[in-house]
């Protein structure tokens, strides 16, 4: 049988029990994607390749049972939904989680913050122009940094506003002065008015590419959001998104890389920061104030 074809993957709206419908109704039409059956098992929605889960106020991502691992459809080798295999888990944005705390006491978070230009008298605003989960994004407000998260992926945005409004309501002495400091753009960076982007010192860069983290859970949201975007727009888009930044009233781009990956569009930063398994390069193009 000849593969499925490449693209966008079909997501649609699935409401866990029946007090979330409305939830999902009101998210499915801002969204225009269609509403999975109620209560459905997401293994056994063979007419969708992912689907975005409405329980309470939270949002999750989960693969369902249509593609199994490799690109083949779970049909194609016989198989009745998720009885052919374990699904990965669901991917939500919890900036409260027992991972994000960790993080906090990071040593990564110190090459961030070097490279972005955190000191002790300094905590330089920040236009995060790919936010995605918004853990980087997370961390800059956490050290004292102002931060606009852009995200232009429909579904991630709702889910950062959801993140962002569910911690904003936990009440968690921790988390409220960091999120209070991150405010949301739902669109692609490049189309704020000047008002919104204009007071920034850095734009952030964080172009996505395939993980090296040996984590399953790492593994599994960089597959799910990859499906997510557009396989073709994505490397070509990255070099743009470099460019643009390039012509900003700004201090300095940041463009986060692997380690070992070459220069961004071919673009030499004024210097590099550099960990093990993550590089962040700096293009300086006036001093902080």
């Amino acid at each position: 049988m000849s593969p499925e074809p490449a693209g966008r993957p079909s997501l649609a709206l699935l409401a866990r029990g029946l007090d979330d419908e409305p939830g999902a109704q009101r998210l499915a039409a801002e969204l225009a994607l269609p509403l999975a059956t109620t209560g459905a098992d997401p293994g056994a929605c063979l007419e969708f390749d992912i689907v975005l889960i409405v329980q309470g106020p939270t949002l999750a991502l989960q693969q369902t049972g249509r593609v199994a691992p490799g690109g083949r459809s779970r049909r194609d080798r016989g198989g009745r939904g998720s009885a052919t295999g374990a699904l990965p888990g669901p991917v939500s944005i919890d900036f409260g989680a027992d991972g994000m705390r960790h993080r906090r006491r990071s040593g990564h978070n110190e090459l961030l913050g070097k490279a972005v230009g955190v000191s002790a008298r300094r905590r330089p605003r920040i236009l995060d122009a790919t936010a995605g989960l918004g853990r980087d994004s997370f961390v800059l407000a956490d050290m004292g940094c102002e931060v606009i998260l852009c995200e232009r992926e429909p579904v991630i945005a709702a889910m950062l506003r959801q993140g962002l409004d569910a911690a904003l309501a936990s009440g968690d002495d921790w988390l409220l002065p960091s999120v209070r400091r991150m405010q949301l753009f739902a669109g692609d960076a490049r189309t704020m008015s000047s008002p919104q982007s204009g007071a920034v010192d850095v734009i952030y860069l964080d172009p996505m590419f395939p993980s090296r983290d040996k984590s399953a859970a790492v593994k599994k949201e960089m597959a799910l959001f990859q499906r997510l975007l557009d396989p073709d727009a994505a490397p070509g888009d990255a070099e743009a998104l470099l460019h643009w930044a390039l012509a900003q009233e700004v201090a300095r781009i940041v463009v986060k890389r692997p380690v070992r990956a070459s220069f961004l569009a071919e673009q030499k930063p004024s210097h590099s920061v550099a960990g093990k398994a993550v590089r962040f390069d700096v293009y300086v193009r006036r001093a902080l104030g």
